[in-house]
């Protein structure tokens, strides 16, 4: 998979995409990540990418150019499965999402910024809104670490025990069983004795249970 991400402020992925499950995924060779710095796609002398809405207005907007250029070089050298733009309308990020955009070859992330983008590049280039939550964020940055941790940590090898991935919370509409490590028993608290039975089918229907009854609880709409 490649994914390539624009943005106004690339420093501000290196860290996290160099770190943890999406850098053993780049060293694997199962993933490509490139960031795309938006003010290199500007023409204007100063790098601008920001102006203010016509119409009047707080805040200043994405201008079209330095976008529409990045993504149009980006197609001329291969094909996209999709152009995804970060923003507080998109559609909310779940599972089942990121469980989709996984199995796609090549992506592009646009991260929205200010008061976000000059519409026309919604309507003419965006094939894919997504949100991660009802809230404003400075920049669609961290929203953008989000989404390729969901999706990169899918990919069939980047987790050594793929299983793990597979029995995580919201994968099958439930939130994940509660989980226990040694010791078995600290300060008088203890594991549940069938977690220590060696009982696989036993274990098995006790965490779907457990699953099943958090879900109530904190989750009763996944049930729905």
């Amino acid at each position: 998979m490649r994914i390539d991400i624009l943005t106004v402020v690339p420093e501000s992925l290196v860290s996290f995409l160099n770190t943890s499950i999406p850098a053993r995924a780049q060293k694997k060779g199962l993933v490509e990540i490139h960031l795309h710095n938006l003010r290199d796609y500007s023409s204007n002398a100063y790098k601008q990418v920001d102006d203010y809405p016509f119409g009047g207005g707080a805040g200043m907007v994405m201008m079209m150019e330095p976008i529409v250029s990045c993504i149009e070089k980006l197609q001329a050298e291969r094909n996209y499965d999709e152009i995804i733009y970060m923003c507080p309308d998109g559609e909310t990020l779940n599972q089942k999402s990121a469980n989709g955009l996984s199995l796609k070859g090549n992506l592009v992330i646009l991260c929205g910024h200010y008061k976000g983008v000059d519409e026309r590049v919604r309507e003419h280039f965006i094939t894919k809104e997504i949100s991660i939550g009802d809230y404003v964020l400075s920049g669609g940055e961290l929203a953008a670490c989000v989404l390729s941790d969901a999706i990169i940590r899918l990919i069939p090898g980047v987790i050594s025990d793929e299983e793990s991935a597979l029995s995580d919370s919201f994968q099958d509409d439930l939130l994940a069983p509660p989980v226990y490590t040694r010791p078995s028993e600290f300060r008088g608290w203890k594991v549940p004795d069938v977690l220590l039975s060696g009982h696989a089918k036993n274990i098995d229907n006790w965490r779907y249970e457990q699953a099943l009854e958090r879900t109530k609880l904190r989750r009763p709409d996944l049930l729905e």
